[in-house]
């Protein structure tokens, strides 16, 4: 009799497990994805239909540094100098060069790297993500994030991962109007030490009409609302958002963490001697954009 139970209890379970895999399966063919945008790196140069490298012609947040349109800053790495990313890697690193004028007159003693999909591709609404890894130290300011086409903040900012230096966090905001600079929208994921921001970590935003999802490895961190941003202004992440990936040199964000004034604002000596010796870095595996539809 105790026997019989048992398979009594045996066919229900796998009766129970059946249905739940046929609805798992039925809900996930239900909705269906289309990948829209991505980017390997796997050439080993710039896909100029999909990037388009900034040049300085602005300056924002007292940065450090010159964006410029140069293989000193943006290049590409194969093989074991890929570090892990099997098809090679983005890299962005800022340099030291004093002096360094900008075609509108402003002296920079930085340049670096600031690429953007404006132009050649932009999207609303699924998931955009990228697999990267990073150098620390105090003022190293690499970023992951999106823009809206128009006026600043009004069309919007999605910074899906940025860093200012410190390995055991990164950090993910929203900026729009009312609720931009000292924005209310910001949250940090504190990393293990076995598994800081030098190590890969795929960070991505899930992004439909009324939330932003942020999840670094897979696992949400913070989500910012329609109804939580319409208590400081308008939902404005309702049009379409570009792409960007740059790394900032100081600047008023890493100094507002760090207080370092010198050997320059917002950036640390420590900082200035791994980018002289060229060693400070923002690795990128791949960029990808998903659409999301029943």
């Amino acid at each position: 009799m105790l026997y019989k139970k048992y398979i009594l209890i045996a066919a229900i379970t796998s009766l129970t497990a059946t249905a739940f895999s046929q609805a798992k399966k039925t809900s996930h063919t239900a909705k269906t994805s289309t990948v829209i945008f991505f980017d390997d790196f796997a050439a080993g140069k710039l896909d100029r239909t999909k990037w388009q490298p900034v040049i300085t012609g602005f300056h924002v947040n007292d940065e450090l540094q010159a964006y410029v349109d140069s293989g000193a800053v943006i290049s590409f790495v194969q093989g074991a100098a890929a570090q892990g990313a099997t098809n090679g890697a983005l890299v962005l690193s800022p340099k030291y060069s004093p002096g360094f004028e900008t075609f509108d007159g402003q002296s920079f003693d930085f340049i670096s790297g600031r690429l953007i999909t404006q132009g050649k591709f932009d999207f609303t609404y699924g998931r955009a993500e990228a697999r990267i890894k990073i150098t620390t130290g105090d003022g190293l300011w690499p970023a992951w994030w999106m823009l809206g086409n128009g006026k600043w903040p009004q069309s919007g900012e999605t910074d899906i991962m940025e860093f200012i230096g410190e390995g055991d966090w990164v950090s993910a905001a929203v900026h729009g109007p009312g609720y931009s600079g000292e924005t209310p929208f910001v949250n940090r994921l504190y990393l293990p030490k076995n598994n800081d921001a030098t190590q890969w970590h795929t960070y991505a935003v899930d992004w439909t009409p009324e939330s932003l999802v942020f999840k670094y490895d897979g696992v949400t961190m913070f989500r910012v609302t329609k109804t939580m941003a319409e208590h400081y202004g308008k939902w404005v992440f309702t049009d379409k958002q570009y792409l960007i990936l740059n790394f900032a040199v100081g600047g008023i964000y890493p100094f507002k963490i760090n207080g370092i004034k010198k050997p320059y604002y917002g950036l640390s000596q420590k900082s200035l001697d791994l980018i002289k010796a060229g060693k400070a870095h923002m690795m990128v595996d791949w960029v990808k954009v998903t659409k999301y539809s029943k």
